[in-house]
């Protein structure tokens, strides 16, 4: 089972077996420009998105649905969420964006008010910083309490929804509150609100997530098809990434600080927060010159991987370099701390503008 409020560290592998997700690496050759998070094994799964890639390539209609919850800062991992839907959007896509006031109320607490604050401070000034624009027309971002379409659809939805079906995809408690349990519902309608007759009916949706939202996109494909007869839905399809490693290993999160680098730190705290990342390194100077170094176990190096690095000859020579002992991790920290303050100095600058057109926008 995968709890999408509590995982902290994920079997890909197992997932991919046990869950039924397939191999995005099985179809990466049949798209076009694909995205580096894609080539670089950093988007590893999928549901039906195949069944995308010739809308994609031909730049067809499609939707993306990609939420964002406001219970906590936003961390230099959600930068992939970004690099995702800046793509789709240049592939020709439109956005849906909800705000998940209704689940940062029902899972954390977190009043309506202040879900709203946060949204625009953190998350949407934020998107805009890295690059997305959030003012084009074919971007929907709207807050879940206040869109009553999308209410509307989650009632009419839990008709066809039980109980025990919801505890035995997210193990629900008997003691778990009513909105809380609510919540699911609100994701699936988010979801498929695109293909509702108010958006333009039934249309081919894919929805970008870590694998830890697998249960919300299981629920979702399962509704779909309960209700193909009256909306005509199409089940989602759904891309799955890993999950940027934490600074002292395991999940990177936003309510732990010793793990993050936060898009509102300042330059020199993210600089300083990579050169105190786990490496990939051996225990010693002299063993690591002689057994090289560990690349695919080093945080660092997941930071070029992810965000700093485009070129991917210079990526694979870091690499090899460090398999050889020839990179050692101190060189590889003071690099990669550099690139990290430059992008963060670039952040900043943006930063700016960037929150007064986010608050205009809800």
């Amino acid at each position: 089972m995968i709890d999408p409020w509590t995982s902290s560290s994920v079997d890909y592998d197992k997932l991919v077996n046990k869950f039924g997700i397939k191999k995005f690496a099985d179809i990466l050759g049949n798209i076009k420009d694909p995205l580096p998070l894609t080539t670089r094994g950093v988007i590893f799964g999928h549901r039906d998105f195949d069944k995308m890639v010739p809308l994609i390539n031909n730049h067809k209609e499609f939707v993306v649905v990609s939420g964002m919850m406001p219970s906590g800062r936003m961390h230099i991992g959600h930068k992939m969420v970004v690099d995702q839907l800046k793509w789709y959007l240049k592939k020709g896509g439109n956005l849906s964006l909800p705000i998940a006031d209704m689940e940062s109320y029902g899972a954390r607490g977190i009043d309506f008010t202040q879900a709203k604050e946060m949204a625009v401070t953190e998350y949407l000034s934020n998107y805009i910083a890295l690059g997305l624009d959030l003012t084009d027309e074919k971007v929907l971002v709207y807050l879940q309490f206040q869109h009553d379409s999308a209410k509307d659809l989650a009632f009419e939805l839990s008709k066809k929804t039980n109980f025990n079906e919801l505890k035995a995809i997210y193990g629900f408690y008997q003691s778990t509150n009513i909105s809380h349990l609510y919540v699911p519902l609100v994701q699936v309608a988010d979801i498929l609100l695109p293909q509702i007759e108010q958006y333009g009916g039934p249309k081919y949706v894919v929805v970008p997530v870590g694998v830890d939202q697998d249960p919300h996109i299981r629920l979702t494909r399962d509704l779909a098809d309960r209700f193909k007869s009256q909306f005509g839905f199409i089940p989602p399809a759904s891309t799955y990434h890993r999950f940027l490693t934490g600074l002292t290993g395991g999940k990177m999160s936003s309510s732990d600080p010793k793990t993050a680098i936060y898009l509102t730190d300042t330059p020199e705290e993210a600089e300083k927060k990579v050169k105190s990342a786990k490496t990939g390194g051996r225990e010693s100077l002299e063993e690591q010159k002689k057994l090289g170094g560990c690349p695919d176990k080093c945080v660092v190096y997941e930071m070029l991987v992810y965000h700093l690095i485009d070129n991917d000859n210079e990526l694979e020579k870091i690499r090899e370099d460090c398999k050889h002992g020839t990179l050692l991790c101190g060189e590889c920290k003071s690099m990669t701390a550099e690139k990290m303050k430059k992008f963060f100095e670039k952040l900043a600058d943006k930063r700016e503008n960037s929150l007064e057109i986010a608050k205009t926008l809800l």
